[in-house]
Parts: C-alpha cells; structure tokens; sequence
C-alpha cells in the first residue's frame, strides 16, 4: 500500500471542489439524517468507540453516535461542511466534535479509533488515491479496530454519480494487512433520486 502523500497543490484542488459542493447549494448526499444502513449498524451495538466519521459532511453520523453516548469525532476535507456540521451540532445540543482533515493523512490527527465509518468516501478515488486511502485508514485505525464503508456498487444503472465498486475490488483492496468480515447489499438515500442507488456496505478489520 503506498504511504506518499497527496502534493499540497492537488490537497488544495480537492478541497476547493469538495468545499464548493457545499458553499454553491446542497449535495444530493447531504440528506440531513444518517443513512439507514449506519443507523443499524448503531443499533446494533457495533461502533465500538471511540469512533472516526470520516468524511462526515454536514456530521449527520457523527451526531447520531454522539445522541447515543458515543465518542465520536467526525473530518471532512471541506471547512464549509464542517462549519455546517459544527453550526448544526450547537443549535440540536448535541456534544459531537468535528475538524478539517485529509482522508489520505488521517496520522496528521495524532490519535488511533476503535472504529471508523466511510459513508462514500472510498468511491470518490482513483486507482492511486484508493491505495493512500487505505494505508491512511490503517494508521488511524487501531490493530483489531473495525472500519465500516459504504460505497456506490457496480448494480446502480446509468453513467451519473459516483465511481461503481465491485465487491472483488474491496476485497483487493483490503487485501494486505486487513480481514473483510462481510460485504452485504445496501442502499444510498440521497436527495432528488427517485430511487436510492445501490451500495455495498463492507465490514472489515485491522488485523
């Protein structure tokens, strides 16, 4: 897995398209509720704390957990989603702490969690990236800590949105150093779909 990081040139690129889908109007994944499959999850007793939103946007998983007693912190490349997520926890009262971080340097957060949630964040990369990512992932996560990750999956139709990922894939991806537990069918809610797209949600481990 590679460890190079982004350049500071291609950091600041992503962040301003990230921050402008949130500074020019509402991104269809903004749904102002945690997504279904992550609220069974809660449900369920599995987000051991302390827990990383990664990628949290507006905070809608990372307060959820915080509702619940949780220790959770929640980063996002984008300070507009941030400010949002911080702006949203102060008027509800709830106790959840959110920062500006890059998903491909989570060791800059100087702290290691018991579990780490990715609601769409591992589609959004290429090839190279994907690799960073995970070796990122692997510093922030604890040995024997459980990530949870919901990607777009190769069954949703049509050319538009997010990079479709095959069930191979994540199992390739986590291939070395980590144990994919399950990978089960799920869905996306968005915003303005008439349908919600079709999605993996992968359990897998730090080994």
């Amino acid at each position: 897995m590679s460890s190079e990081r982004p350049s500071q040139a291609s950091l600041d690129r992503a962040r301003a398209g990230w921050d402008a889908a949130y500074r020019d109007g509402r991104p269809p994944w903004d749904i102002d509720r945690a997504q279904p499959a992550f609220l069974r999850l809660a449900d369920a007793g599995e987000m051991t704390p302390p827990v990383l939103d990664c990628g949290c946007g507006t905070g809608e998983h990372a307060m959820m957990l915080a509702q619940r007693g949780v220790e959770v912190l929640g980063v996002d490349l984008a300070p507009t989603a941030i400010a949002a997520a911080r702006r949203k926890a102060g008027e509800r009262g709830i106790a959840a702490t959110f920062e500006v971080a890059n998903a491909l340097d989570l060791g800059a957060l100087g702290r290691t969690f018991a579990t780490i949630l990715d609601s769409g964040v591992f589609h959004v990369f290429n090839d190279a990236d994907r690799a960073r990512y995970v070796a990122s992932l692997g510093r922030a996560l604890r040995p024997g800590g459980t990530l949870h990750l919901a990607c777009f999956s190769e069954r949703t139709p049509g050319p538009g949105g997010p990079r479709r990922v095959t069930r191979d894939e994540l199992r390739a991806a986590f291939s070395d150093g980590w144990h994919v537990e399950r990978i089960d069918e799920a869905r996306f809610e968005v915003r303005g779909a008439g349908t919600h797209p079709h999605a993996w949600l992968a359990t897998i481990t730090r080994a």
